[in-house]
């Protein structure tokens, strides 16, 4: 995808291709200002996909652009990732015990 159509656009064609109305895409970006995550939470957000962040630094240019968003506190990005890994897990284990799979 980012040969043909530049990295720019690397998920956000990939949202186009598989995304559909009701789906959830869920959105990490460090510094918040990632074009090519932009890119994607736009396409997802043009065929009414739910779009959950995991943003920081601020928020950058998605603050706002989701349904759902947490923007970690913190100066570098290695500690704002390890937050993001954090809350994943902690989402995934909460799926998991409501699917009664935990």
């Amino acid at each position: 995808t980012a040969n043909d159509y530049g990295y720019e656009f690397v998920f956000s064609r990939w949202v186009e291709a598989l995304g559909r109305e009701g789906d959830v895409l869920v959105a990490l970006s460090t510094s918040g200002s990632s074009r090519n995550i932009l890119r994607a939470v736009e396409a997802a957000g043009s065929i009414d996909m739910t779009r959950i962040a995991l943003l920081g630094k601020g928020g950058g240019v998605l603050t706002g652009l989701c349904e759902h968003q947490w923007i970690v506190p913190g100066a570098t990005s290695d500690r704002i990732q390890e937050i993001h890994m954090l809350i994943l897990h902690t989402l995934v284990e909460g799926i998991e015990l409501e699917l009664g799979l935990a």
